[in-house]
């Protein structure tokens, strides 16, 4: 069993109940005749909304949130009105799986959503399997979390933290030998997710002759990173991969514009997609800075237009990456429901399994761990917006930096 990443807060109790909805009490049984009963449909869901992580996990309630006034706008689900019941789990894994169980097995809600990071769905996702309840999650792409052969999982995004390094080694591989970075740092998080992308970065990125020269991972609660920055400066790397998730990738950057050092290319998974990273680091300096995407607001999968347009008209502010995730789990869930016609999570798991989805990450389908059959795609900020370069057939631009340029002021 994996060993239980330190928190800033654990062992808490559980949190007051938050409403998005007007609230309205459970039945500990639900009608025989879903289609004609006029109770809510209730969904469940625990997400970090306090605690290190908080800043992606506003905005991917806020995805919840305007999936659930849209379906209901529009009528519903199965005819019937949809509410959401959060709690929060502040970040820790066993408030998460208490959170879970209680929505379950006292409130006795009718579905369950996903919540966010590998950390906590590696915790949450055996708790909806032993209760057989379907568990649609929009974020944690970590493989331990499908290893276990669970049936009732789905990830609602195009693929796992396996293929995160594809697309970039791919460019990198397509250079001239001695176009390539000849030596790599690697630091990262300690969570499932960034620690097995750093591994698979370092393996594949070696095979290519990319010598790993520094690599460190840090706890949870690392707030000062001055003394990782002043390392990988004194090692010299060409390229820098730092697996973060939020503030910590922030931090790092800072750090390095305070020791003076600027690799000559920088990928950074999940924290260059949160709305406030170009103001936080700088808008010039986040040019050429390389991230992976599950979403776009560019992509032209049919229901995107309608969701940015609609998103940023109610919470007047651009949807990020995380309120995509949170839609798209929400997509996932309700085009299930609706194609078996009831509130039977067998049923809905079985028809997930062998049909796809047409969500706003994509077209999705399964294996039968819940493992998502597509491919993320590559993004690099060019003159102060994050653009698709990789596949050509999603390209936002045409152009990628291959050598990026110092920090602003730097």
């Amino acid at each position: 069993m994996r060993r239980p990443v330190n928190r800033l807060r654990t062992g808490s109790a559980l949190v007051a109940l938050l409403a998005l909805t007007t609230a309205c009490g459970l039945a500990a049984e639900k009608p025989a005749d879903q289609a004609t009963s006029t109770e809510p449909i209730v969904i469940g869901m625990s997400l970090p909304l306090s605690g290190p992580v908080a800043d992606r996990a506003k905005p991917g309630m806020e995805g919840y949130q305007y999936w659930v006034d849209e379906l209901n706008a529009a009528g519903g689900l199965l005819g019937r009105k949809v509410e959401l019941k959060v709690l929060d789990d502040s970040f820790d894994q066993q408030t998460a799986i208490s959170d879970y169980t209680r929505l379950i097995s006292q409130d006795k809600v009718d579905l369950l959503l996903g919540t966010f990071s590998s950390d906590l769905n590696i915790a949450v996702a055996p708790v909806a399997e032993r209760y057989k309840y379907v568990y649609v999650q929009p974020s944690g792409g970590a493989d331990e979390i499908f290893a276990r052969d669970f049936k009732y999982l789905f990830f609602a995004q195009p693929a796992t933290t396996q293929k995160l390094p594809d697309r970039f080694v791919d460019l990198i591989a397509g250079l001239p030998a001695d176009q390539r970075p000849k030596s790599l740092a690697l630091v990262q998080l300690d969570d499932p997710n960034t620690t097995q992308a750093a591994k698979l970065f370092g393996e594949r990125l070696g095979a290519l002759g990319v010598k790993t020269v520094y690599n460190k991972t840090y706890a949870p609660d690392t707030s000062n990173f001055d003394t990782i920055a002043n390392a990988i400066k004194q090692a010299k790397p060409d390229l820098v991969i730092n697996g973060s998730i939020a503030g910590d990738g922030i931090s790092l950057i800072r750090s390095f514009q305070k020791v003076s050092f600027s690799p000559k290319q920088f990928y950074q998974l999940n924290t260059p997609t949160d709305p406030s990273f170009a103001k936080s680091i700088g808008a010039s300096s986040t040019e050429g800075i390389f991230t992976y995407l599950a979403w776009s607001p560019e992509a032209k999968y049919p229901s995107n237009a309608g969701f940015v347009a609609g998103y940023t008209k109610q919470f007047k502010a651009a949807p990020s990456e995380d309120a995509a995730n949170s839609y798209t789990a929400g997509q996932v869930l309700a085009t299930a429901v609706k194609a078996v016609g009831k509130l039977d999570q067998t049923a809905i798991a079985d028809w997930l399994h062998k049909n796809t989805v047409e969500t706003v990450v994509g077209p999705l389908n399964w294996d039968a761990t819940g493992r998502p059959q597509g491919d993320m795609l590559l993004g690099q900020f060019q003159n102060g917006k994050l653009q698709i370069v990789s596949p050509k057939s999603a390209a936002t631009s045409a152009d990628v930096l291959f050598v990026k340029p110092g920090w602003s002021g730097s």
